[in-house]
């Protein structure tokens, strides 16, 4: 007598096996994505002086950071290519605006010099890190978070300025443009600082793991 159990008693949702998602299906993914796209109308619209609509596609861009995180811990769509494209999408979009800007004049070109240089200064740690340690673990910090955020508000400020150039407009403009250039350098130092922590960390346990004698 057979002791299998009937295939028609099982529950065929345990035992087929579970679907891989595909990242690039995941929605958090697809708001990345989207907002990668939207970029280029962003910036046309802000070369022909359309800041009106260039200022609603920024709240869009700006809406979708902000809850993609979220949606990525609510569905449960965390990824890989998740954590690699929202930060190169939002430097996209932030350096890009800040490259126009300062070539129509808006902004002083001691901002975007600012920007760019702590950039391409974390690009620069980040791959000789990657080249003689093989380190590629880099969670934002609070400051550098803090950077983003003081970045998209003095853009959404800018273009809002832009529109409405009231004195409250005007005047908050140039307090987020002061935070940005503060919290870009506060933030630039201590990346180095960290990367140079950790960089001390791993010098400092190397020798352990090559002695043959911590393997008996």
């Amino acid at each position: 007598m057979s002791t299998s159990p009937d295939a028609s008693s099982l529950n065929l949702r345990t035992v087929a096996p579970k679907r891989r998602l595909n990242p690039l299906l995941a929605v958090p993914n697809l708001l990345t994505l989207m907002r990668m796209v939207l970029l280029p109308f962003l910036v046309v619209a802000v070369v022909h002086r359309k800041f009106g609509l260039a200022f609603g596609m920024f709240i869009v861009a700006a809406v979708t950071d902000a809850i993609d995180g979220l949606l990525a811990r609510w569905l449960r769509q965390s990824t890989m290519l998740g954590q690699y494209l929202d930060p190169i999408a939002d430097k996209l979009l932030l350096s890009s605006l800040f490259i126009v800007f300062t070539r129509m004049g808006i902004l002083d070109l001691k901002i975007a010099v600012l920007v760019f240089g702590r950039d391409l200064g974390m690009l620069l740690t980040a791959l000789m890190l990657y080249l003689l340690v093989g380190l590629r673990d880099f969670h934002p910090t609070l400051l550098g978070k803090a950077n983003s955020v003081s970045q998209v508000l003095a853009i959404g400020m800018v273009l809002l300025s832009l529109i409405y150039p009231e004195s409250w407009v005007n005047l908050g403009r140039a307090v987020m443009l002061d935070v940005t250039i503060l919290v870009t350098i506060a933030s630039g130092f201590h990346y180095a600082l960290v990367a140079s922590k950790r960089i001390g960390e791993i010098t400092d346990t190397a020798p352990a793991r090559l002695d043959p004698a911590t393997h008996l």
